[in-house]
Parts: C-alpha cells; structure tokens; sequence
C-alpha cells in the first residue's frame, strides 16, 4: 500500500534524526527520501529574510474555511506582481500590465484554476468593468500592437471588495511555453457604449506612490494558482478515495472511542507518534504546521482476528494456518488500512506562499493483512 509507506517514510526519518550515531550520509537519504515523497525536488534554502505575510485567501485554505475552488487541484501557490521598468510605461492607475514569476512550478503539475484577485472600494458608485488579458506577443513601439487574448470581464459591483477574474488561459500557456510570459493587461472601463478608459477606476491594479510597503501588501493584486501534481493525478484515476476533514474527524473521534473501550492494549491498533519538523531542521521553511500527528500501528494479530481489526480474507486464512502450525506462516501484520491526508503551509525556493495537500499522511486506522 503506497500510503502505509508514506506514513513510514515520515515515522522512519523521525526516528533517523532522533539518533545521536546516525552518520551525515544515512540522514541525507532519509531527508531525500521524504521530499520526494513531498514532491519537492530538493529542500528549499533558508530564508534569509522573514517570509511574506500569508495571504489571507491561503490561510482560509489551510485552516479548512473554505476549499480548493479547482476539481482535482492538490496544491496552491500565492504569486504577487514582480515589479520591472515596464511598469513605468503604465503611469494611471486604470490600465497596468502585471507580471507573476511562476517558473518555480514543479514540470509534473498541471494547471486546473488560476484566479486573479484586486481589492475594491466597497460602496463607490459608478458602472465599470475589468478587462483581464493574456499578453501573448508584446508589442513594439512605434513598430508592432501587442498581440492580446481576452481572458475575463468582469463588472464591477458596488457591494463587492474583491474582485475576482479567471486567468487560468494564461497560466496554463505559461507553464507549456515558460519562455513566453509578458505578463497580463488589466484595464477598467466605464459601462456604456464607449467604453471609455475609467478616469477614477476603484480597483486597485497598480501601487501608488502614497502606499505604505505592509499596507500594499494587503491589497495588492493576488493570483493564486490551483494544480494537480503527478502523484495527486495518478491517485485520482486510480480511483482511490479521498477523505474531507469533517469525515476524517469523524473517524478519528470513533477510532478513539473504540480504543478507550479496549482492554487488551498489545492487540493491533493505532498508537501515538507526533512529527515535530523541527526535529528534523526543516521549521525554516515550513510555515504550518509546527508537525502533526502521523500515528502508527503495531500489535498482535490473534487468533480468532476480532471482526474490528478488518482482516482481510487471505489474513484471516493466514492466521488460522499459524495457529496450527506457527512455523508453516507468521501471523499477520498489523498495517495502517485507513489514512488522511494533511495540509502543509511551505515557503518555496522562489520565497512564494504554497499550500499543498498530502495524502496518506495520517493514520486513522489500523488492521490486520
């Protein structure tokens, strides 16, 4: 079972760094082993400076208020404007071209959403609308017109602070063709039959000389790009089922119940084992959680196998066989038949937010194979 062993892999490199004697090399495969299973290529650098503040959307996210918008997405990065001297060609504030660095994203990731969020001042008056496009070909003064695809439009309500526009067109041409991202044209314009530039948009597209570096930083357009890794999508077309919180939260407060009814502790069942990242040195890049219950099981598989232990048919032969003769078979093992999945908040060698859902991380439930 692929999950069994990724819970392993995480029990057995806290053990691993727990030992005073492990040599360097021994460590640094087990580390290599784990991001692996993580989906990272390597570990990321430390910081050398404080992270970016989590973006509130993010936080929603890993704190289980709200859910990946995107079928099928496992993974959310946070992405800002990379300023440039282009952004001097774009002085008002009705019309900006806004540039996000996502070369970072892993080659096996495949785009499945990507929403481009502006702040607005909530109660304005007046009927605009956002224009959202993909900067194809750049243009060429005094020579060529940029070649520009429409990507969304938007209209602008009064109620509304955030205003949200789909970009997922664009990001899905950028991680094909890395080398042609020019970055996206944001215009808004007056409702009518104009449609006039806005004189006094109330979106926020670009920073003004006036704002404060943390202010802007709260306000500041955000895309947030929603992808599926390989592992994610190999799971997925397999078929395997995966648990939402609430469910796994039911399950854990009645594996727990059903322990607390046992009296028999060396049969099979669930034990405690909490990861602690900074056991393992990787609290400096890892912005949440601090660690997290992993669990494992261990016990005795006995015979008659109680109908809790969920032994399967070839388990419950193979322990009738060791009943009769011990030395023909062993008895079955004690194997985790039920995992979680668990979020982590992680900084990236670009220094972006990235949350990502793993699966198979938690046990929740142990029985006999």
């Amino acid at each position: 079972m692929r999950g069994a062993c990724a819970c392993a892999v995480v029990c057995a490199l806290v053990a691993l760094c727990a030992a005073a004697e492990l040599d360097e090399a021994t460590r640094a495969a087990a580390e290599k082993q784990l991001l692996a299973l993580l989906g990272l290529p390597r570990r990321p650098p430390p910081r050398r400076r404080p992270p970016p503040p989590v973006p509130r959307a993010m936080r929603l996210l890993y704190d289980g208020r709200s859910s990946l918008p995107a079928a099928a997405a496992n993974t959310a990065r946070a992405f800002y404007h990379t300023p440039s001297d282009l952004d001097d060609r774009f002085p008002a504030e009705h019309r900006f071209r806004l540039f996000f660095n996502i070369s970072g994203v892993p080659s096996d990731e495949v785009a499945r959403g990507a929403d481009l969020s502006f702040q607005r001042d909530v109660g304005t008056t007046g009927s605009q609308r956002l224009l959202l496009y993909d900067v194809v070909r750049p243009g060429r003064r005094g020579h060529t017109e940029p070649i520009l695809r429409l990507l969304d439009s938007v209209p602008l309500r009064p109620e509304e602070g955030i205003v949200n526009a789909d970009a997922l067109g664009a990001a899905r041409r950028w991680l094909e063709e890395p080398k042609h991202n020019h970055g996206l044209l944001v215009r808004v314009l007056e409702e009518g039959a104009a449609s006039k530039d806005a004189k006094f948009p109330h979106v926020r597209v670009r920073r003004r000389a006036t704002d404060v570096e943390e202010e802007w930083r709260t306000v500041q357009p955000l895309l947030m790009l929603y992808t599926e890794d390989e592992r994610a999508r190999v799971a997925r077309e397999a078929g395997e089922p995966r648990l939402t919180r609430s469910k796994r939260a039911a399950q854990r407060r009645g594996h727990r119940a059903h322990h607390r009814r046992k009296e028999a502790r060396e049969i099979c069942q669930r034990r405690p084992l909490f990861v602690d990242f900074a056991d393992v040195g990787w609290s400096d890049w890892i912005v949440a959680p601090h660690g997290y219950d992993a669990y494992y099981c261990q016990g005795d598989c006995p015979f008659p196998l109680p109908d809790h232990l969920n032994g399967t048919n070839h388990a419950i032969v193979q322990t009738l066989v060791n009943s009769v003769n011990p030395a023909t078979v062993p008895k079955a093992c004690c194997v985790p038949t039920q995992l979680s999945s668990i979020s982590m908040l992680y900084m990236d060698e670009m220094n972006n937010v990235v949350l990502k859902n793993y699966q198979d991380m938690m046990v929740v439930g142990c029985g006999c194979r």
